[in-house]
């Protein structure tokens, strides 16, 4: 049937192709709210941001658990459970709210709005690009899942050494890998689903799965772009 339409599976209606992409946004947009708000009470309160000014060693520390707990969801999101699942990417969202309230300290509100807007529509148009394509991004994905690798390594060594005459051009790299990400996690929604179909609770935490990678491309885009158009304070 059409992707719109909804199929009998062993006597229950099952989740349309439409439905499940939906669902898989949805999250993502839940994830985002949430890091929204986090970061704004960090911001309300002057006790937060002050801890951790007085406290770097324990800022990077929270930073470095954020890459741990990713790469725990994505080798054990399977096999959680779904409660457990969504709990986990809201917490994620919740803690990278703390460590992205440092944000609105260092560039204007005006400009932090204005580059969210151009992270979403460069985000949107990508996105639907990779899902209506018919052309196979997997291939291009893992090439562009190197350059995140890559990304990490720069900024790892800019800590140690002045690396700061390249970090536009690293930069400018960043916002293209995370744009080609983006319309290559999209198409994944689609083999999820196909893959997942017959068991809605696979179904569920892959939509979890998917919402998170979708996740992580937006914030990621969001930060690179706001390194190249924002206007410090």
């Amino acid at each position: 049937m059409e992707n719109g339409s909804y199929y009998q599976s062993q006597g229950q209606v099952a989740e349309s192709l439409g439905g499940y992409t939906s669902k898989v946004f949805g999250w993502m947009f839940l994830g985002l709210l949430t890091t929204f708000l986090v970061s704004m009470f960090c911001i309300s309160t002057v006790e937060i941001p002050m801890f951790f000014a007085k406290n770097i060693p324990v800022f990077y520390g929270l930073c470095i658990a954020e890459v741990i707990f990713v790469w725990f969801m994505a080798s054990r999101i399977l096999k959680m459970s779904v409660t457990a699942a969504k709990a986990s990417f809201l917490a994620y969202s919740a803690v990278n709210g703390i460590t992205l309230m440092f944000i609105f300290m260092v560039y204007e509100l005006g400009s932090i709005v204005y580059v969210f807007g151009v992270c979403a529509l460069f985000f949107g148009v990508m996105a639907l690009y990779g899902y209506v394509t018919k052309t196979d991004l997997s291939g291009i994905g893992k090439i562009l899942i190197f350059g995140v690798f890559a990304l990490a390594g720069f900024w790892i060594l800019s800590l140690f050494l002045n690396l700061s005459a390249f970090e536009r051009i690293v930069s400018f790299i960043g916002i293209g890998i995370f744009l080609g990400l983006t319309a290559y996690d999209t198409q994944k929604i689609k083999a999820y689903y196909y893959n997942f179909q017959g068991n809605p609770d696979m179904l569920a935490k892959a939509s979890i799965f998917a919402a998170l990678q979708l996740y992580l491309d937006f914030i990621n885009l969001f930060l690179y772009l706001l390194r190249v158009m924002g206007r410090r304070r």
